[in-house]
């Protein structure tokens, strides 16, 4: 009878499973791929990511430094840079490695290449089902992604509607050609897919291109990936790899009595970017917390995890979504503002530096929109993601 078992062996799962080793919780971690594995990533690890990180991740898995972006729309470009790192580049499946190896060092049995095809929840315990084996905890972290079954143990199964979709490749090409291409930015495109946007990050010795939009309004994925690469003069024939992320923002259930959701299985994305990173390492940590408290005293439910999820970051996650509402519903005049204004650009680049919340960024912008545009925008998400209510070219 373990303590805690943990399902997943990325940001969320790692994270949880060190937070279980340095709270001394006899834990599990199950992992069903073995370490190191491909992750289809554009590989963008914020500062607000690593500021949760009780450790310092090693020089040898930053490979390229991000201070701001180069930005996209219509044959408007626009560059904005920071004094301070806003992100590093890195490659995730050395990323995920070491975050794992981390989590391993501090205690904590850890399982790979076994994977965990049900959870039964009982009065006092839950039974892990694995291909291999039966196992038993006392509360179990489910931190498989957004792909994982599990996570529909919790809550119902979510539509398109809540999801997006992103195809990504790696362009292997000489390091010194990715330095002279973009120097200490990342570059994005928008007007390329619904909802979404496209994206070369430079990586050591790679670029990472992809792009990604809300499933529902992003038909063609792949023949828009295909056009993506050709205007941006990548020639040849690329392995592309698809992968779902979840709508942040939206209230959704995660927790029940002995389990809880963390990271992308839980929904905890931000909406906008698309960046995970930081709210599966917190939302691993946190989730342990609560366990722990629980197990020393009984004195907390799982409830706790969700509220301080909340009061943590669910705010940032809601404006998150606002602040894509407001692409969605006016693309042509948010986009045109977020490529002609440097203004605009610098202040969204504090979100990352962890400088700004959402909410923050979107009261010093509503000043700067015109008022018939605002009603609604923070109306829950519309049915049809299609829809479109642009009164201004």
């Amino acid at each position: 009878m373990y303590d805690l078992i943990v399902i997943g062996g990325g940001p969320a799962g790692s994270a949880a499973g060190r937070q279980a080793g340095k709270m001394g919780l006899d834990s599990l971690l199950i992992e069903k791929e073995n370490f190191p594995r491909y992750k289809a990533c554009g590989g963008a690890l914020s500062e607000h990511a690593m500021s949760y990180l009780d450790f310092i991740v090693p020089g040898f898995i930053l490979e390229k430094e991000v201070y701001g972006a180069r930005v996209h729309y219509k044959g408007q470009i626009i560059e904005e840079s920071k004094e301070n790192r806003i992100a590093t580049l890195v490659t995730r499946s050395v990323l995920d490695n070491y975050l794992l190896e981390k989590a391993r060092e501090k205690g904590i049995e850890v399982r790979m290449g076994e994977k965990v095809l049900d959870c039964k929840e009982e009065k006092n315990y839950v039974e892990v089902i694995t291909d291999e084996n039966i196992f038993k905890g006392k509360y179990v972290v489910i931190a498989e992604g957004a792909q994982g079954k599990l996570k529909n143990l919790v809550r119902k199964k979510v539509g398109m509607k809540e999801m997006g979709v992103c195809l990504v490749t790696e362009i292997e090409t000489e390091n010194d050609f990715v330095d002279n291409y973009i120097n200490r930015l990342i570059d994005i495109h928008f007007g390329v897919a619904s909802m979404g946007y496209g994206w070369i990050f430079p990586h050591e010795g790679y670029f990472s291109v992809g792009v990604g939009g809300f499933a529902s309004g992003f038909s063609r994925p792949k023949k828009t990936m295909e056009k993506f690469l050709k205007d941006n003069k990548f020639e040849g024939l690329y392995q592309l790899k698809g992968h779902l992320i979840p709508v942040g923002g939206i209230e959704r259930t995660i927790t029940t009595p002995r389990i809880v959701l963390c990271g992308d299985a839980a929904g905890f994305v931000d909406s906008f970017c698309g960046e995970g990173m930081a709210y599966a390492i917190r939302s691993g940590q946190i989730a342990v917390e609560v366990i722990s408290k629980i197990l020393n005293s009984g004195a907390e439910e799982l409830k706790k995890y969700e509220e301080q999820c909340k009061n943590e970051f669910g705010n940032n996650l809601k404006y998150s979504l606002g602040f894509t509402k407001l692409m969605h519903y006016y693309p042509n005049w948010f986009l045109k503002i977020l490529t002609q204004n440097a203004e605009v650009l610098n202040k969204y680049l504090e979100i990352p530096a962890r400088g700004i919340s959402y909410k923050e960024l979107i009261m010093w912008l509503l000043p700067r929109v015109p008022k018939y545009k605002i009603k609604g925008l923070f109306s829950n998400i519309p049915a049809d993601h299609k829809l479109n209510r642009e009164k201004v070219s």
